[in-house]
């Protein structure tokens, strides 16, 4: 009886990189506040709402302002 070839080891997978995890209760552990959205954040909020009201031009500023307010709530 002829025996099966030897099949080749696996190479070991890489560790995963850690992860930092938020505590439970929303809060950042009170290390240092969380910081306001800042413009890349805000921009590409108000690409989805000009996006949203079907790519019309013409209400650039108020998408911005939306966008602004709604990402400031989103994060108090």
């Amino acid at each position: 009886m002829a025996k099966a070839a030897a099949r080749p080891k696996a190479e070991p997978k890489a560790p995963r990189p850690a992860r930092a995890r938020a505590p439970k209760n929303g809060t950042n552990g009170g290390l240092q506040p969380e910081p306001e959205p800042n413009e890349d954040d805000i921009r590409v909020r108000a690409y989805h709402l000009y996006l949203e009201r079907g790519a019309a031009d013409g209400a650039d500023f108020d998408d911005w302002v939306t966008a602004e307010k709604q990402l400031k709530v989103a994060h108090n």
